[in-house]
């Protein structure tokens, strides 16, 4: 326990270093505020520069509910750039002490390799949270003021099982970081095997029970429609045991490679 305390000083050290704990939270307090401002003047926008060809702004048409847009938050911005953003954050937590010899020197010290890996998976998991908790917030905020207020219950659920998504984003963001040595492939691999998950999450109901990013899938089902399905716990439960599986797996990578 002292030895993961220890690395946890030190990943909260190195994120204070590289302003990861300022910029980060900003980035999506941004990408917080962007979708409910974008829908809410988005028809004024089109009616002042007199329309785009082709499309007809309805003036009688209802507004959007405050759960479709705080939804549209997490599906637009959230789970296409903000995945992004986090794969760039998180891309070399490993890499970058495989290559300046970092890795090999705390392992030669009375270190778990379970204590480093879970120091470096909290703690970036923790600010990860914190980012999206604050963006989410924001949106929140702007969605009740401009359109209509979603159920503070209902925002909690559909951001709990968010979050379970991102557990998963960053622990594979972290495997493709150990296994791999150049950043950009790691940053390349890591966007195009998260963006495929998000975007097959939906087609099969099996797909849905295997695959982490139904968490997302549900948060915005739950926003829109204030209902949570029986099967909704089992993908929590499946991306916990893939998250623990990833974990193992790094161990057994990093034990293999005696770095």
């Amino acid at each position: 326990m002292n030895a993961f305390i220890t690395l946890s000083k030190k990943e909260i050290s190195q994120m204070t270093r590289e302003y990861k704990i300022i910029w980060l939270p900003i980035v999506f307090i941004l990408l917080g505020l962007t979708q409910p401002i974008m829908m809410y003047y988005l028809p004024v926008i089109l009616q002042s520069v007199g329309g785009v060809e082709g499309i007809i702004i309805d003036p009688t048409m209802a507004k959007p509910e405050g759960g479709e847009v705080l939804a549209s938050t997490l599906n637009s911005q959230f789970d296409q750039l903000g995945i992004i953003i986090l794969v760039v954050a998180t891309m070399s937590i490993i890499q970058g002490e495989k290559a300046n010899g970092m890795m090999a020197f705390i392992l030669t010290r009375p270190v778990s390799i379970s204590s480093y890996l879970n120091s470096k998976i909290i703690i970036h998991y923790i600010l990860a949270v914190i980012s999206i908790v604050l963006g989410y917030t924001m949106s929140y905020g702007y969605s009740a003021y401009l359109f209509t207020t979603v159920p503070l219950t209902q925002a909690l659920w559909a951001l709990v099982f968010y979050c379970v998504w991102l557990l998963f984003i960053i622990t594979f963001v972290a495997m493709m970081s150990t296994f791999f040595n150049s950043p950009a492939f790691i940053a390349l691999i890591s966007i195009v095997v998260l963006l495929i998950c998000r975007f097959i999450a939906g087609l099969h109901p099996f797909i849905d029970v295997v695959n982490p990013a139904s968490n997302s899938l549900y948060a915005t089902n739950i926003l829109m429609t204030g209902e949570m399905g029986n099967w909704y716990g089992i993908n929590i439960v499946v991306t916990l045991l893939l998250v623990l599986l990833m974990i193992m797996t790094m161990q057994s990578f990093i034990a293999k490679k005696k770095f």
